[in-house]
């Protein structure tokens, strides 16, 4: 605590950034001392949160399906047969992946994550098979791609169903002959464990011709399904206290307990974006609670139907005012579509029914973060649209 005649806001500023917890008036008033003081007593149904937590611990929870998700990681760890990973978004592909690699005897080589919905084709081969120098316009050196980097270890593709048929087959002659051409002619030997993942049902892109039947069984030797977090209540507490420890840590600040509104709080969601959602929740609700408690007021408003479309003031049923132009209509349907999406530009190209490169080449030109859509701050827009 500081004390000071009058506070200015460089003196509030300058307290923030050491940390100091609040500044009173001299001489302090007894009311005001016990309201700022308020927050950081624990009171009756306080919850206590472990005082630790390691980053690599990312195996949190002890529901029956994850419990057999992991069983199966056990099994399989040690050999090189390659996996899928099945489960919505945010419900943890890639940490199963990075537990599948820190219990094989790869553990000591590099493990390679690359998302195959974040790259257009021409770009993905080259990541992924390296190339030569001069193989295209600014191949200025040789380079290995991730398959070389990750040679020893293990490649982790995330969302694979996005990858396309083309590649596809160029990834499935790389797994059964373990070597890989670079563009520009060169090849090499590679050794790597192949774990993918995604969010689609992959047996459904097949029939639609968008998925070789022949990769598919190459890749699910052994599958395993991740559930979302809806259907593991009971980890829902857990998971909050291990992230709001493991962030009260990374942040320098000291939590110790969540309050019993809080957890109401928590409780009430029904968590679309999964664990990644509750991550972020509590890395935010860490950062701004006020005191060693973390309250239903630091987790933020959540709105109970949040893939529903809002109509503003004026917009009547079609979501928007009749004098957007209609290019204005089209990006605010695209961010819509990427929100309810969560951010996921192959679902949102299905959904407008276009190429899933055409998507890409929107968000780009608009300035469109995937991970937020609905906010237009950054580029130039006049402020958050209404949640889709």
């Amino acid at each position: 605590m500081a004390t000071h005649p009058s506070p200015d806001l460089a003196q509030v500023m300058e307290a923030e950034a050491h940390g100091v917890a609040f500044l009173l008036h001299h001489p302090p008033d007894p009311g005001r001392l016990l309201a700022f003081l308020d927050p950081y007593l624990l009171e009756e149904g306080d919850h206590p949160i472990p005082e630790a937590a390691r980053e690599e611990d990312l195996v949190v929870g002890s529901t029956p399906a994850l419990t057999a998700a992991y069983r199966t990681v056990v099994r399989v760890a040690r050999s090189s047969a390659a996996v899928l990973i099945a489960g919505e978004s945010g419900t943890g592909k890639e940490a199963v992946a990075r537990t599948l690699h820190r219990m094989s005897p790869r553990r000591d080589h590099p493990f390679v994550p690359v998302n195959c919905a974040a790259l257009p084709e021409g770009l993905l081969e080259a990541e992924l098979f390296g190339y030569e120098r001069g193989a295209f316009t600014g191949a200025v050196g040789r380079s290995d791609g991730r398959f070389g980097r990750a040679h020893g270890g293990t490649l982790f593709l995330d969302e694979i169903g996005e990858m396309s048929v083309g590649l596809q087959a160029k990834l499935l002659r790389a797994l059964e002959t373990g070597e890989i051409d670079r563009l520009g002619g060169g090849a090499a030997k590679v050794d790597v464990r192949l774990v993918a993942a995604t969010n689609r049902r992959l047996e459904g892109r097949i029939s639609e011709g968008l998925f070789r039947e022949d990769l598919y069984y190459r890749l699910s030797v052994v599958t395993i399904p991740l559930p979302p977090l809806r259907e593991r209540p009971s980890d829902l507490i857990p998971l909050a206290e291990h992230f709001a420890a493991l962030f009260a840590r990374r942040h320098g600040r000291e939590i110790r307990a969540l309050s019993a509104e809080a957890l109401a709080h928590l409780r009430k969601r029904s968590w679309p974006g999964n664990v990644r959602e509750l991550r972020n929740v509590m890395d935010r609700a860490v950062l701004l609670s006020r005191g060693g408690v973390i309250r239903s007021v630091d987790l933020g408003a959540f709105d109970e139907a949040p893939h529903l479309a809002a109509v503003g003031p004026g917009e009547g049923q079609l979501g928007y005012p009749p004098t957007l132009s209609l290019a204005e209509v089209e990006e605010r349907h695209l961010r819509r579509v990427l929100a309810h999406t969560s951010g996921h530009l192959g679902e949102a190209a299905d959904i407008l029914g276009i190429h899933r490169n055409t998507v890409s080449s929107r968000v780009r030109s608009l300035g469109i973060d995937p991970a937020n859509p609905l906010d237009r701050t950054g580029t130039g827009g006049p402020g958050t649209l209404p949640a889709p």
